[in-house]
Parts: C-alpha cells; sequence; structure tokens
C-alpha cells in the first residue's frame, strides 16, 4: 500500500506503486480526495480501475451525505456461494448420452435461469417487492420508481450480462462448489439514475463546491431527498440478496436432478455466503458514524467470510477478513479489468477464449458467443497479484477453479 496527498485528504491506494492505476483512476481518486466531506482518506483496492465518477475498486467514509454514483448503477451488485459434499472427480467423467454430466448441469442451468436482458415471462414470487408493497409509504413520493416494484417480480432470480455469471468451481480439496454474481438488475440502475439526476438539480440548486463534471452528486442523509435514496437504496440491495438466493435455489435443484440421476449420489450443502460489493452503509470508524460507500469492494471486517472471484477459466476466493481499519474494513471485489469490454474484443478473439476454456476443460454456457472476448480471462488481472497486494486486508480460507460457467 502507498499513500498519494490528495488537494484535502489523502489516497490510500493497495497497490506497488503509481505505475499500476490507470492515469483517468487517479484522476476520479483525486476527485473524491477533494470533496469537503471526506472522513479521513480515499482507499483504493487492488483491483481499481476507473468507474463513473468514483473508481470501481473505490472505498470513501463520508460525514452526513450519501452520493448515488458512489454506490454506483447495479446496486447490490455482489456474489453468493455454496459448498458441497460431491467430488468433482466423482462426476468429472460421466457420460449422460447427450454430452458429459457436467455440460447437462451447466445447459439445464442455462435454461432454468434466465440471462442477459431475459426476465421471467410471468410474476414470480418476490418477498422484498411484497413488503415493499405493505410499506407503500417509503416509496410512493418517487411516483416514477413505483414501476419497480412491479417489475422485480419478474426480474428476481434472473442473472443478466456483462461479468454476471453462475460457476462451477472444485476448490483444492476437489470438492464442488457453486457461486454467482449478479445483483439488482434494472431497479439498481434506475434507482441512481434518478437519484444522481435530483443530487444534481439540488447541488446546483445550493451552489455546491462540488464540479458538477466529476459525476459525484451528493444528498444529504437527512434532506428528504438523501432519506428517499437511502429506502430506495435498501430496497435495491435486498432485491439483491434475494435475486442470488433464488438463483442459488435454481442452480441447488439443477444438480440434485443430474447428479441423483446419473451417480446416485446425495448431495448435501456446506457453508452459504451471500455479499454485496455495491453499497452504501452507516458504520463506525475512527470514532465517527459515518457512510461508508463501497464501489467493487467488499467488507472484511475482523472474522467476515467473502467471497473475491477471478474470471472465468481463473481461480476465485473465499476469504475472512482482518478488519484493516485503514480501508474502512474493506477488500477487493475481485481481480479488475486489464481491458475495457471493447479493448477485450480488440484484444482477443472468440475462438482464442472458447479454445483456451476448452483446454482447461471448462464447460461454457452461453447463448450467443460473439462477445465472450469481453470476459476473457486475459482481460482481467491476475487474482493471486491482487491477493497479495491485500494480504493485510483478508486471508484466504478456500481457492476454487472454474469447471463449467454459465454467462449472459
Amino acid at each position: 500500500m502507498f499513500v498519494i496527498n490528495g488537494e484535502k485528504s489523502p489516497i490510500k491506494i493497495w497497490l506497488e506503486g503509481k505505475d499500476a492505476i490507470e492515469e483517468s483512476c487517479l484522476e476520479q481518486a483525486h476527485h473524491l480526495a477533494d470533496l469537503p466531506f471526506i472522513h479521513k482518506w480515499v482507499a483504493l483496492m487492488p483491483d481499481t480501475h476507473t468507474g463513473k465518477g468514483m473508481p470501481i475498486g473505490g472505498v470513501i467514509a463520508t460525514d452526513g451525505v450519501i452520493i448515488p454514483n458512489a454506490v454506483g448503477v447495479d446496486i447490490g451488485c455482489g456474489m453468493a456461494f455454496v459448498g458441497t459434499n460431491i467430488r468433482v472427480g466423482e462426476i468429472r467423467d460421466i457420460g449422460t448420452g447427450n454430452g458429459s454430466l457436467l455440460q447437462g448441469i451447466v445447459g439445464d442451468i442455462l435454461r432454468n435461469v434466465p440471462v442477459g436482458f431475459e426476465h421471467h415471462k410471468s410474476p414470480q414470487p418476490c418477498y422484498t417487492m411484497e413488503r415493499a408493497v405493505n410499506e407503500l409509504d417509503k416509496y410512493e413520493a418517487d411516483t416514477e420508481l413505483l414501476g419497480q416494484l412491479e417489475g422485480g417480480h419478474y426480474q428476481v432470480g434472473t442473472l443478466g450480462g456483462g461479468n454476471h455469471f453462475i460457476e462451477l468451481q472444485e476448490d483444492t480439496e476437489g470438492y464442488l462448489c457453486v457461486m454467482l454474481h449478479s445483483g439488482s438488475r434494472h431497479i439498481g440502475k434506475t434507482v441512481c439514475d434518478y437519484f444522481h439526476s435530483k443530487a444534481r438539480a439540488c447541488n446546483q440548486k445550493w451552489h455546491s463546491s462540488v464540479d458538477p463534471s466529476y459525476n459525484l452528486s451528493f444528498l444529504p442523509v437527512d434532506s428528504p431527498e438523501g432519506t428517499q435514496y437511502i429506502h430506495w437504496m435498501n430496497l435495491a440491495l435486498d432485491f439483491a440478496y434475494e435475486n442470488r438466493e433464488k438463483m442459488l435455489l435454481t442452480v441447488k435443484a439443477v444438480l440434485e436432478k443430474w447428479i441423483g440421476k446419473h451417480t446416485g449420489l446425495s448431495i448435501e450443502y456446506t457453508e452459504t455466503i451471500n455479499c454485496h460489493h455495491n453499497y452504501a452503509a452507516y458504520e463506525r470508524h475512527y470514532d465517527k458514524d459515518v457512510w461508508v460507500h463501497r464501489k467493487g469492494a467488499i467488507s472484511a471486517q475482523n472474522g467476515e467470510l467473502a467471497i473475491i472471484p477471478g474470471a472465468m477459466g481463473s481461480y476465485s476466493y473465499i476469504v475472512m477478513g482482518l478488519g484493516n481499519t485503514e480501508s474502512f474494513c474493506s477488500s477487493s471485489h475481485g481481480a479488475g479489468r486489464r481491458y475495457s469490454r471493447k479493448g477485450a474484443m480488440q484484444a482477443f478473439s472468440c475462438e482464442q477464449v472458447i479454445l483456451d476454456l476448452k483446454a482447461q476443460g471448462v464447460v461454457l454456457g452461453k447463448r450467443r458467443k460473439d462477445d465472450v472476448a469481453e470476459e476473457s480471462r486475459f482481460a482481467y488481472k491476475d487474482i493471486d497479484t491482487v491477493m497479495q497486494n491485500q494480504s493485510d486486508l483478508v486471508v484466504p480460507v478456500r481457492k476454487l477453479k472454474t469447471i463449467g460457467v454459465v454467462k449472459g
């Protein structure tokens, strides 16, 4: 970790040196450090890269305000994980008559979990949105957002696209595990865009000193707009959590069907983890109650279990937090991109990525293959280097390798 002095606050960066960070990412960090309500410093995790307004892999603590773009458009984006008692060696070489057992499982997950822009064709049970309707007084002032309460019934249990995934993985002891990455779908983006627009209008009215070009317009948490944003943000967080929960249930049902039918083995599940990496939370740090914004970062309180994925065909980690106060008890949320999606498409061919996955024995479930290079493992930083750079933030407790992946 090294430190750069900002105009008002320092910037702490969990990388080897300044050469390891994009100039545009560093510029965004300086914008954050110039904000008058930053508590202590800006923290950048080792997977940091340029985002919208605030770097992805960035953590800030603010005094009395909340910044929609410092949470991001996919509010509640995060990870879920479950382990099993099944050894991959017991199922890897089993055929089904239509390919391998792993191919059958991956294909069935792809059929049962809507991906990309797909939603369910009929409304699904969603306790988060049902509760919101019963607490409508929290939300009814924002009439433009009320349609999301109904829309959530069609989106819950859906994966989305981009870097979202469902992976079958093998841990170092040979056990089959499931990891998935998704968030609040369209709801989070709608909420972020709506309240960022409100914040821009409020900041202009208040003649705020925060440059609007920074895309860091803020809302005081005790203002009507700030209170409403927190209500909607928490709703999106709860929806994202339930969304991942529902997908895990679907994947479990697929595993039980295929493994039971073709092996006779009885599947049991070990620890389950479900955590956000795009959110703001009211926490106490350095003797002050503040709003900690984690945008592409996870909570790493002392003893807390969390998930840090790599990239498809690479490694991922289950980690335990060390409670490092300098990072506001946070760590990276993944490997971090080396190439933008467009840059990855230019640098790597579809054939190259598919051949790489085949060479590793990874089963790919994806309807359209033409954009697969966006998520190539070569488009991301090396996850083991990222882990080395944050050895004072988390300790690995489980290392996992991709054996099958479903992408939007």
